[in-house]
């Protein structure tokens, strides 16, 4: 049998992809639209595999997504597929609109209707994962504790409401219909393949080319740090093993503020590419005026995926940092195709 991947070429869903073939033979359909941030070079690594299978397109089709499923008899949906950036969804967020909640609607139709159709013993095996985000819970105080998956849902940008209106629909759709569901809120992700508009890679672009690494206002906006690996790993066991219905949580257990996660980047650059002039990168960090309704702090406790799946992380923020800087370092050309063409007039909006 066969999983679907939505949103498969971009930074997680390639990312998860290329662990499943790592540790699986189990056929995979990777869907994607290919807009600006899903990239095929992400996959390109799978292109003679024989058990993967890349299909360009919508979740929202309500023709392809139905046919995919009867077609290649899909026991599970991981929905990698969204808009994502907070940035673009304060300038415009009618594609996260559109992707988020009515995409994410017509995606649960077409499983629903293909589900409800499954003879008993595959119904029973069938899952339907949503990937959504720990931005759903807004923003905490410094004394709060982590969200845990029982917190009331506050989100705060276009983007978040986007996704808080997604997981509503998702679990309604076990509420109501049965749909076996699973849904996933995870904190900040980095490592290979993340698109260079969000402030890892960015700052790691920036620093290579002598431009400002930029900080929205005083960087003491605080994040979770999940190195996406880790989030593979756990999305895994949440698929295997996790129960119909339930909410996970999937934290990296590094809150770091976003001043802090620039300096540690710049340290480590400092000592695999030191710059000729034996300054430090650090040198290059510009404070920026900040973003409107910016979140002061996000956290996650991920104990329940603990102690009921018994997930671990493999990662401290400094090894999956030093491995991500390494990682773009080494794939320079990729690095180049993904900030050609519209990625360069979207820079000069911000």
């Amino acid at each position: 049998m066969t999983i679907l991947v939505t949103g498969a070429a971009g930074f997680i869903g390639s990312n998860f992809v290329l662990d499943w073939f790592s540790q699986s033979k189990e056929d995979v359909i990777s869907l994607d639209l290919l807009t600006y941030a899903g990239n095929l070079e992400n996959l390109s690594s799978l292109d003679s595999n024989s058990h993967h299978h890349f299909v360009q397109g919508n979740i929202g089709d309500r023709d392809l997504v139905p046919s995919l499923l009867k077609k290649y008899q899909v026991r599970a949906i991981i929905n990698f597929a969204a808009e994502s950036h907070v940035d673009r969804s304060i300038y415009d967020s009618k594609d996260f609109i559109q992707t988020n909640i009515v995409g994410a609607y017509n995606l649960l139709e077409s499983a629903r209707s293909y589900w409800n159709d499954l003879e008993k013993n595959l119904k029973e095996d069938f899952r339907f994962l949503h990937i959504s985000s720990d931005e759903v819970y807004g923003s905490l105080h410094s004394s709060d504790q982590p969200s845990t998956e029982s917190s009331p849902y506050r989100p705060n940008s276009p983007y978040s409401a986007s996704k808080a209106a997604s997981d509503h629909l998702v679990r309604a759709w076990f509420q109501t219909y049965n749909l076996p569901v699973l849904i996933v809120n995870s904190a900040n992700n980095y490592g290979p393949y993340q698109f260079p508009e969000k402030l890892i890679p960015l700052c790691v672009l920036n620093a290579l080319n002598g431009k400002p690494l930029p900080i929205y206002g005083d960087g003491q906006q605080i994040r979770d740090w999940l190195y996406v690996k880790d989030h593979c790993s756990a999305i895994r066991e949440i698929l295997n093993r996790g129960k119909v219905g339930e909410a996970y949580n999937v934290g990296g257990s590094n809150e770091k503020t976003n001043l802090e996660v620039v300096e540690i980047l710049c340290a480590i650059l400092d000592e695999l590419k030191p710059k000729f002039d034996g300054m430090s990168y650090r040198d290059q960090i510009t404070f920026v005026k900040d973003r409107p309704g910016h979140d002061k702090r996000y956290a996650i406790d991920a104990s329940k995926l603990k102690s009921e799946l018994n997930w671990k992380l493999q990662e401290t923020f400094e090894t999956g940092l030093r491995k991500t800087v390494l990682w773009y370092l080494e794939n320079k050309t990729w690095m180049n195709h993904a900030v050609s063409g519209g990625y360069q007039h979207w820079i000069q909006k911000q």
